[in-house]
């Protein structure tokens, strides 16, 4: 087990160098750089993120063409808007955001750079990545552990006690209620919660902004906590909706099928209670599809699956700083949250696949390629 989890971790090398190589080509020939929102600033042009997608063509790929002079046209003919503007102002906002070096060089200097993990500063912010980072990092937090967390907690029982009960009326019920649940588009759901218990048409139960109340830091430890969850019930529930009934269901279909095998059987034969059954035989066989579904989950609800309820709710947290930092095209914020994605997700994964040989020790990694 250990030479397969050096194998793993030495793999992560490559696969994180794939996935910023690739970002960074994307990002190559994406309109509107962040030199071209300072000019759109200057002009006064508008810089929403329809103008920004309609705008100019190879803002990247054409970055080079300044570096050695040229006319005036020549310097900004290259951006929309730069018209009339100093070339010589040009280029030092090139320099100033890097753009003064080929891709190659700035891709390298990128890497360097991340592997000491220095994301350097925000564009468009006076402040590092990392600080940005940790200050929208306790919303993220709080909504993906919590979320996971009441997911899993909930789902596997409701599966087991469905596949147990398989077409009974408790099963009929459930199944109808997470059928309409899963059917509700989570921002959906957060809306009706709004208008129902967040003082929209009917009572104004949970606050409507925010991780805590202004006066968090002066109530004693017991209602700080009490605050706490008042203020996250409404956004997890709306983020919990759908993830629940995925689960509910993959969990039930998977004891299912283990359910109906000959070696359950056998137990059942052999006298074996119906925990014994359940817990002693079928729960790790039927358990691993549920973790091998663990870490694109766990991800999912702690980075980007939690975007428009961060909007909806007004959490100032990692998906919402992505989604602005990708209109603002603030590349620092961008790459540095896409790589520690990627990263926190690379290694999620092998955790998942070392559980594996916890729950069924008959799983030998050891013997495979990675």
């Amino acid at each position: 087990m250990t030479a397969y989890i050096l194998r793993r971790l030495l793999f992560i090398v490559p696969t994180m160098l794939g996935i910023m190589l690739v970002s960074f080509v994307v990002v190559q020939f994406a309109p509107g750089g962040p030199v071209e929102q300072v000019i759109a600033k200057l002009s006064g042009s508008d810089t929403g993120a329809t103008s920004r997608i309609s705008g100019s063509q190879g803002d990247f790929s054409n970055r080079g063409m300044a570096q050695g002079g040229g006319s005036v046209d020549a310097v900004n003919a290259k951006y929309r808007g730069a018209q009339g503007l100093d070339p010589a102002f040009i280029k030092k906002l090139e320099k100033q955001f890097g753009f003064d070096k080929p891709a190659y060089e700035r891709f390298g200097i990128m890497l360097w750079n991340y592997a000491r993990f220095d994301f350097g500063s925000s564009y468009f912010r006076d402040v590092t990545v990392l600080e940005l980072i940790k200050e929208k990092l306790p919303v993220s937090m709080s909504l993906g552990i919590w979320m996971t967390l009441l997911t899993y907690l909930i789902s596997i029982p409701l599966g087991i006690k469905k596949a147990v009960d398989a077409g009974s009326r408790f099963d009929m019920w459930t199944s109808t209620i997470i059928i309409v649940g899963y059917a509700i588009p989570g921002f959906l759901f957060a809306i009706l919660l709004i208008i129902l218990f967040a003082g929209g048409s009917f009572f104004n139960w949970f606050p409507l902004r925010g991780l805590i109340s202004e006066n968090f830091w002066a109530l004693p430890w017991y209602a700080q906590i009490a605050d706490y969850f008042w203020h996250l019930t409404l956004p997890i529930l709306s983020m919990v909706l759908s993830a629940f009934a995925t689960m509910t269901l993959l969990t039930k279909n998977s004891f299912l099928e283990e359910i109906r095998k000959q070696y359950v059987l056998t137990a059942r034969a052999k006298g074996c209670s119906q925990n014994q059954v359940l817990y002693g035989h079928v729960f790790r066989n039927a358990m691993l599809i549920v973790i091998a579904g663990f870490p694109s989950a766990f991800v999912s609800a702690f980075f980007a699956g939690s975007l428009l309820i961060e909007t909806i709710f007004s959490l100032d947290g990692l998906g919402l700083l992505g989604f602005e930092s990708v209109l603002n095209r603030d590349y620092p914020v961008v790459f540095a949250t896409l790589y520690i994605f990627s990263l926190v997700g690379v290694v999620v994964n092998l955790i998942a696949d070392l559980t594996y040989t916890w729950i069924d020790p008959r799983i030998d990694f050891e013997s495979r390629e990675v």
